[in-house]
């Protein structure tokens, strides 16, 4: 049994490999490349908060904002984040990162990444 999403605990197994995704699209306000996303969504609560599950998305170069305060366990590829401010978080499987609601910049996708994400 790969997922139960309808259960008290909602869970997926081999969240690493899972591979039941559903096509996001192409990541908007592309800088550089056409990076697609895809993912898997694991529980989405009253007003979407929070919602959590698997994203994917391929090598490209985007600018984004983070809305609300977002925890990522990437746990496949290569990324780097860079905020408007300059600092740079290069992210490779096992890295966490924990990016304040508000949070500027762009990320250059290097090798597909996946993350499991907590939006709250």
């Amino acid at each position: 049994m790969a997922e139960t999403l309808n259960s008290s605990a909602p869970h997926i197994h081999g969240a690493t490999t899972y591979d039941d995704l559903v096509d996001w699209g192409v990541q908007s306000d592309a800088i550089e490349g056409v990076s697609k996303s895809s993912g898997r969504l694991l529980f989405k609560g009253p007003d979407n908060q929070p919602e959590t599950g698997i994203w994917v998305c391929t090598p490209g170069r985007w600018r984004l904002s983070i809305p609300r305060e977002e925890l990522c366990h990437f746990v496949a590829g290569r990324a780097i984040y860079r905020s408007d401010d300059g600092e740079v978080i290069e992210v490779e499987p096992g890295t966490v990162v924990m990016f304040p609601g508000g949070w500027t910049g762009e990320c250059t996708v290097i090798e597909t990444m996946r993350n499991v994400y907590m939006l709250v």
